[in-house]
């Protein structure tokens, strides 16, 4: 696998799996009891340049390409999924997508506050009733002479109740996806409503929030892209986020199998350590292959992104894959510690817990199969 990678992107990924390993596993179990990562987290990504990857070295950012963004997303899922959330969302859904269409003065604004930390993000497209039916969103914006008041919901918002800016989408014309436009709104604006959402499966050390706005005033500069592009801006940032969840999830599948051949040569049965059985080195096989095919999928579909090639069907194969490859490998995980892999003293229950998500976010596994088989097809089973 190493072969595949640049003197530099294997130095970039040590950096990330040493801070890792060092800043985050030691505390992830801690964060997950409380329900609330360490905010401190925030400075030190951006001290190593992991929210600019990707961004201009002139907005703030820290250079790079999507395959750097892809392994540095790996490391973060193996030590904390609430970790890579942080950054996914502040960088890969906002930061990147007001680069690809904000204007100058957008781009100046948010930029450089988003990669160094000063700032976060978060991207608010969900609805209490339109979930994977992104098209046919509730929220509205109305005009007000050159503003827009924005008033409607949004539900599951990552980092929803830290971030300074939110990448909203509201509907400002007639019914469907066309009727759709993204803005780019201040948290701190008269209106804003946010309450964090607690008592989730997983993920509970990311700040997951419920938004409300009530005419809130946005100004036309406010506004990302031209009036009507704001479901088209979704789904191109959407595509690209499915490869960060894709390697987030190859991340935690591999800290899955890290964690299972560490207790098979500990635990002793029989006389012997439960590695020596063959039912149970198995479980370890199989985690271990998809585990390196999953992998295989991300870096395929961040390739092709860096070399300007279509990548979504890759992207939604990877995000596939990979994201059910976690699910599979935290239950085994489970398996092979027998009962200790219930208890919250050994870090496999979290895995399972963190793992389940992998397949709802950023379309489901249903989704994402309908997206493959449209390719393959070209018949929409929507």
């Amino acid at each position: 696998m190493d072969l595949a990678l640049s003197e530099e992107q294997q130095h970039l990924r040590d950096l990330a799996r040493d801070w890792v390993e060092r800043e985050v596993v030691p505390h992830a179990a801690e964060w997950d009891r409380a329900e609330q990562v360490d905010t401190k987290i925030v400075g030190k990504l951006a001290e190593l340049g992991f929210l600019g990857l990707g961004i201009a070295e002139e907005f703030g950012g820290s250079g790079g390409d999507f395959l750097d963004y892809a392994l540095v997303m790996e490391e973060l899922g193996r030590g904390d999924t609430s970790v890579r959330g942080i950054v996914s969302v502040t960088l890969g859904l906002v930061a990147k997508t007001v680069q690809a269409h904000g204007s100058d003065e957008q781009k100046r604004r948010w930029l450089p506050a988003l990669c160094s930390g000063e700032t976060l993000g978060c991207f608010a497209l969900t609805e209490p009733g339109t979930g994977s039916d992104a098209g046919n969103l509730a929220t509205r914006a109305v005009r007000d002479g050159d503003d827009w008041l924005i008033s409607g919901e949004k539900i599951f918002i990552t980092n929803g109740t830290w971030a300074g800016v939110a990448l909203l989408f509201a509907r400002t014309g007639d019914s469907g996806p066309k009727g759709v436009s993204a803005f780019l709104v201040p948290t701190d604006r008269e209106g804003f409503g946010r309450r964090e959402i607690k008592g989730k499966l997983g993920l509970r050390g990311q700040a997951t929030a419920a938004l409300t706005l009530d005419e809130v005033r946005v100004g036309r500069d406010e506004m990302l892209g031209p009036e009507g592009a704001g479901f088209t801006i979704a789904m191109r940032a959407l595509d690209k986020g499915r490869i960060a969840v894709a390697s987030g999830s190859v991340g935690l599948a591999r800290a899955c199998l890290e964690a299972a051949v560490g207790y098979a040569g500990e635990r002793t049965q029989f006389g012997k350590p439960i590695a020596a059985y063959q039912l149970v080195q198995e479980m370890i096989a199989d985690i271990a292959v998809e585990t390196d095919a999953a992998r295989l999928l991300v870096w395929r579909a961040a390739d092709l992104v860096d070399r300007g090639q279509p990548f979504g069907t890759a992207a939604s194969m990877a995000k596939l894959f990979a994201s059910e490859t976690a699910v599979k490998a935290a239950n085994q995980a489970i398996q092979v510690f027998g009962g200790y892999g219930y208890v919250d003293e050994f870090p496999v229950g979290k895995y399972m817990r963190d793992a389940r998500v992998q397949t709802l976010y950023e379309g489901t596994s249903q989704i994402q199969k309908l997206l493959i088989g449209r390719a393959l097809t070209g018949i929409s089973a929507f």
